[in-house]
């Protein structure tokens, strides 16, 4: 009789401790478009595979009244769970208890699984939704996040670290996703910033809604912070499982390979006449990926944000790549502040973690102007160039057409150490345009001829002929060859299979001292 009271009032606290702050508020939650902690851990993980930690804590303060208000997991569930049969260490925020705050326990129980994750070599996923710091709590609650933020810190680069805003993240709390390696939000629901609009307000007396100051389109758009805006929860834990599917468990693993699939025809079959005649004539590099990649294995990071370039990953006879590419619809393909800072990003975090790189050239050079100039384009620029110099893991490039000046060098060039270059026949690698390059050499000619135009556009053509072609470049060995658009893919594949045993190194160091 004694063992079942012991057994019923172990079944009643788990039952308590799923039920996080009652009915009531689980119905708010629902009815404000957003799922409970646990319907999110049931959704994010293989079914039946999640085991939670830490479901008995309960918060330690008594100060204004909270003695009286103590519930089982104290707002946050923890533990570890399988998503495609790899274990992954995640924590949910319960918006239900205290508004999901965080509390000197609520950080103790993240940092214990950050703490066991980094010591097993296991990716970490957070879902956010919190009111942030519990107030009642004071310096407790702020030292909890900082140690959140140091664990966030070690962890980069070592494990995957991925974070879903599901909900509020203000004030401090935005600092440790901010670390992670990439950010989910969810349209409508969620918001992240440092002050508030009521704050906005008071400072700079600008009237702005939560939703215009940090919402997932914000984000996703105009900052940057956030790499994927999804439209509500259940996409947004679907999401996460696909990018799971492209990592590595750490630092020390490769990707997991999938069975190959053939590209899909539709592209595959029009890489031969992609590229217009016309080298002012825009075309969707996204069809040049999609025309050499697995099918629908192209996986998009940072879509809405800095279009001009794309990154994302995508399989390569099964094998998990990380792809850079200029987008010439998008300011020509020119390179800003904005997409170098993406880019080198996405770099980093593909090196970091034993991704190889593919890169699709056809950039005109560095978007000009003051707003660019003043804004910092040679340090954001120098990061994307430091990216992919300090990059170890096995890089490729194909110059689909234009590949002009500081900007040939920075996208991956031989000079910098890529191990596989080649270039369509539509290819140009030349300091600047064609146009540009005959205004500058040939000025004075020009200027006395006796038909300034007609002798401009003799000079064009010779200029074209001679300059404006992959062929000088493969002659000093610049690009290892000049390919038709249609053998991409098969040499890329080839190329992959030699070095995918690749080593390399950098000198030996403390830490690099990356131009911020």
């Amino acid at each position: 009789m004694e063992e079942n009271k012991k057994f019923e009032k172990l079944k009643s606290l788990r039952q308590e401790s799923r039920l996080g702050g009652g009915k009531e508020r689980i119905e708010k939650q629902h009815a404000s478009g957003k799922l409970t902690a646990f319907e999110r851990i049931d959704l994010l993980l293989d079914k039946g595979s999640f085991e939670e930690i830490g479901a008995l804590v309960r918060h330690r303060c008594s100060d204004f009244g909270l003695d009286k208000q103590s519930y089982p997991g104290d707002g946050v569930v923890t533990g570890y769970g399988k998503i495609h049969g790899r274990p992954v260490y995640v924590f949910s925020q319960d918006f239900t208890v205290f508004g999901g705050s965080l509390s000197e326990t609520h950080a103790e129980k993240i940092c214990k699984i950050m703490d066991l994750a980094l010591k097993n070599g296991v990716p970490v996923i957070g879902l956010n939704d919190s009111g942030g710091a519990r107030i009642q709590e004071g310096v407790a609650s702020l030292g909890g996040y900082a140690e959140v933020f140091w664990r966030n810190s070690m962890a980069s680069g070592v494990v995957p670290q991925i974070s879903a805003i599901m909900g509020p993240c203000a004030g401090g709390a935005v600092y440790s996703p901010a670390i992670t390696d990439f950010i989910f939000m969810v349209q409508d629901t969620s918001f992240m910033f440092v002050t508030g609009p009521n704050v906005v307000k008071t400072v700079t007396h600008e009237e702005v809604t939560s939703e215009a100051l940090g919402g997932a389109s914000a984000h996703s758009t105009k900052s940057g912070v956030a790499h994927f805006s999804t439209d509500n929860d259940a996409d947004c834990l679907n999401r996460i499982r696909t990018l799971m599917s492209y990592l590595p468990q750490n630092c020390e693993e490769k990707a997991p390979r999938q069975p190959a699939k053939d590209p899909d025809p539709a592209f595959a079959g029009k890489l031969d006449t992609i590229v217009p005649d016309n080298p002012n004539k825009p075309y969707d590099i996204k069809d040049v990926i999609k025309g050499v990649v697995d099918a629908d294995s192209f996986y998009e990071v940072h879509e809405n944000y800095a279009d001009n370039i794309v990154v994302g990953f995508a399989r390569l006879e099964g094998r998990s790549v990380g792809v850079v590419a200029n987008q010439p619809l998008s300011l020509a393909g020119c390179l800003d502040n904005d997409a170098s800072v993406k880019a080198a990003r996405f770099v980093r975090f593909c090196d970091a973690f034993n991704i190889p790189l593919v890169v699709f050239e056809d950039v005109p050079g560095f978007l000009p102007g003051t707003d660019q100039e003043w804004g910092g384009i040679i340090k954001h620029g120098a990061k994307l160039l430091y990216a992919f110099c300090e990059a170890t893991v096995p890089k490729m490039t194909v110059i689909t057409r234009k590949a002009y000046g500081g900007a040939y060098d920075v996208m991956n060039s031989k000079h910098i150490r890529a191990d596989y270059n080649v270039a369509w026949p539509s290819a140009e690698i030349a300091v600047m345009g064609t146009k540009g390059a005959v205004e500058i050499i040939f000025r004075r000619e020009i200027k006395k001829a006796a038909d300034p135009e007609s002798t401009q556009k003799r000079l064009e053509a010779e200029y074209e002929e001679t300059f404006a072609n992959p062929y000088r470049a493969a002659a000093r060995g610049y690009i290892d060859d000049v390919i038709f658009p249609h053998e991409t893919r098969k040499k890329l594949i080839r190329a992959f299979e030699v070095v995918q045993t690749k080593v390399d190194s950098v000198p030996r160091k403390k830490h690099d001292n990356l131009p911020l």
